[in-house]
């Protein structure tokens, strides 16, 4: 019996901690998993010394890209913060799950791992200091080992690989303006070079000239982090990611499809020891297109993970990348307290706009910009004087339902080449690449956001748009005819008015909304809807509609039922409804004011509310 006891326990101190150590093999350093670092910076476009631009002073980010390498083609796929880190964290554009609307909260199926998730089962440590932002619903800190200010790659396992994010405010729109008192700058405000979009105002170069100190203020926080990294005798073993998360904090950069708005700097540095996936030497340019979609991909093939099925992006590093795409897909839906539904392709060289809004300027009246920006507020002073060129009026003026633009000889995305006979062919081209991608992604963006959880019933609404519910090639035709604006499509949209399905009918009532006048045909079906339809967001756009056809009266009736009894996006929609059709003057404004006296609502549908109630005549 002791002779037993005496191997029993010989047995548990020589195999039990072999038995522990290999079930924890996946946290132990590995020499061929690498740790990633990323550093993100927000609200900015390649503002950066190592990217050309002569008035930036970044020292820090310089000396990266000398040791790392440079994309000039890398784009977030969503132009604001939430949209665009939703697809990050879920390595799939925020537009395929219902996502992609600013500060909102869906649900994505069970069975979707976000990419913290998947690299944590495979053993890595992950941080995030301190950002979240994500428009899923039930996703925070909590898919994280560690996501605080207090965050930090140096809490793991000793001999665990990382994954860490450390995220810089110090570029984002509310800093542009600069703080009471200051008037020195490193940039003088008379030295700024401004883009051709920008009225030349006093309050724009400060705001210009101000901006350009906080891009140096960040840059000296990322050195602060790699200058850790090095102290902490890690950077050997780290790859470093440094990007921005949208473009740029001025105003038309962030919110809008245009360059300003998604393309972004993104300096990558990859250690000797893994020499062998550095796209190039260091210091140089690469210039193949990249997303914010393929980043989770690229980690995981960093790391030597399996990539999920439903992730979409392309890994364009590592061991397992593939063959580099030819084109990005771009998305925006709600930003802030305002609805404008638009879809990009970015190729090389150009760049093409499906503006499904049309009627709504880009510069629709966004309260929190308005509010933190005087460039904003100056833009727009200036539009009102009569003082803006062509150029700067567009911004303030309804828009195209196509743009195009050739970004190698037109940076800054002034001249719109949609309508140019020469481009007639890359314009058919580019839509249809376009739909491919909407089809292949199938894009929720065409949902009122209203309809989502009805739609979904006790799904989610991603499992929605993937089920034959959801006929997105006839939604695509409506919606593509609708923006075009052309009123010898009416009897198209005349008919799709009595579809049995509530998506195509709100896209064919957009359309008459977009004719105007032009529709006059279409009103008695549009009253019908306004009055009685089963779906408050095609209730609200036909009231719109109405207010252009001498119907206001049944048209505000109807907003104010939406107002009093609609859910919450229902209630925002006509808000916006109302709001347009006072601006318009289909509605006088004390009436627009008894509406929403009184009310209590929650962001952002209380900023329209406060816009409507602090206006005079």
């Amino acid at each position: 019996m002791p002779l037993l006891i005496a191997m029993y326990r010989f047995l548990l101190a020589t195999l039990l901690p072999l038995i522990f150590a290999s079930c924890l093999s996946p946290l132990r350093a590995a020499p061929d998993r690498p740790n990633i670092l990323w550093v993100t910076s927000e609200d900015n476009s390649p503002y950066l010394g190592c990217y050309g631009d002569a008035l930036a002073l970044t020292p820090n980010l310089d000396k990266l890209a000398a040791e790392g390498v440079r994309y000039r083609n890398a784009y977030a796929n969503a132009p604001v913060c939430s949209a665009a880190r939703s697809t990050l964290i879920t390595g799939m554009c925020a537009s395929s799950l219902g996502v992609q609307n600013h500060r909102s909260g869906v649900a994505i199926p069970a069975g979707f791992k976000l990419y913290p998730e998947v690299l944590r089962a495979a053993g890595y440590y992950c941080t995030n200091n301190v950002k979240t932002d994500y428009n899923v619903a039930g996703t925070g800190n909590n898919v994280w080992s560690e996501s605080s200010k207090k965050a930090h790659y140096r809490h793991r396992a000793a001999g665990q690989p990382f994954f860490a994010v450390f995220n810089f405010t110090s570029s984002h729109e509310s800093q542009v303006a600069p703080k009471k008192g200051k008037d020195t700058f490193r940039v003088p405000p008379e030295k700024i070079v401004l883009p051709p979009y920008h009225p030349d105002t006093p309050q724009i170069r400060k705001d210009w000239a101000n901006y350009y100190d906080q891009i140096t203020l960040m840059d000296s926080q990322v050195g602060e982090v790699l200058k850790e990294l090095e102290k902490e005798g890690l950077a050997n073993d780290t790859i470093v990611f440094y990007y921005g998360d949208h473009g740029g904090a001025l105003p038309g950069g962030k919110r809008h499809l245009h360059d300003a708005g998604t393309r972004v700097p993104l300096i990558i540095r990859i250690p000797e020891k893994w020499a062998s996936w550095r796209p190039d030497a260091p210091g140089s340019w690469v210039e193949q297109l990249v997303c914010f979609a393929d980043f989770p991909a690229t980690v995981f093939s960093l790391c030597g993970i399996a990539q999920p099925a439903n992730y979409e992006g392309r890994a364009f590093l590592g061991n397992n990348k593939i063959p580099p795409r030819n084109d990005v897909f771009l998305f925006r839906g709600r930003m802030d307290e305002r609805y404008d539904t638009a879809r990009a392709i970015r190729t090389g060289s150009h760049l093409y706009i499906r503006n499904y809004s049309p009627h709504r300027p880009w510069g629709q009246p966004y309260s929190y910009p308005f509010e933190v920006q005087p460039s904003m507020r100056s833009w727009f002073a200036e539009y009102q004087a009569g003082r803006c060129n062509p150029a700067q009026s567009a911004y303030w003026q309804p828009k195209s339902g196509e743009e195009l633009y050739d970004a190698s000889g037109d940076p800054y995305n002034i001249k719109n080449l949609a309508a140019a006979p020469e481009q007639a062919a890359r314009l058919q081209e580019m839509a249809k690449l376009l739909r491919q991608k909407l089809l292949q992604t199938r894009d929720t963006g065409f949902i009122p956001e209203g309809m989502y959880t009805r739609l979904a019933g006790d799904k989610t609404l991603y499992d929605y748009a993937q089920s034959s519910n959801y006929p997105l090639e006839r939604i695509i035709d409506v919606a593509d005819q609708a923006c075009s604006g052309k009123a010898d499509g009416l009897l198209i949209l005349i008919k799709a008015l009595e579809d049995p399905n509530p998506v195509i009918r709100y896209w064919a009532a957009t359309g008459c909304l977009v004719l105007k006048e032009n529709s006059a045909p279409a009103k008695d079906k549009l009253l019908g809807l306004a009055k009685s339809d089963d779906w408050a967001d095609v209730r609200v756009v036909a009231a719109e509609a109405l207010g252009w056809l001498h119907g206001e009266r049944e048209g505000l009736a109807a907003l104010k039922e939406v107002i009093a009894s609609g859910g919450p996006y229902e209630i925002l929609a006509a808000l916006n409804a109302l709001d347009f059709m006072t601006d318009a003057g289909h509605v006088p404004l004390e009436e627009a004011q008894a509406v929403v006296r009184g009310l209590t609502l929650k962001e952002p549908a209380d900023r329209i509310q406060r816009r409507l109630l602090e206006r005079s005549r």
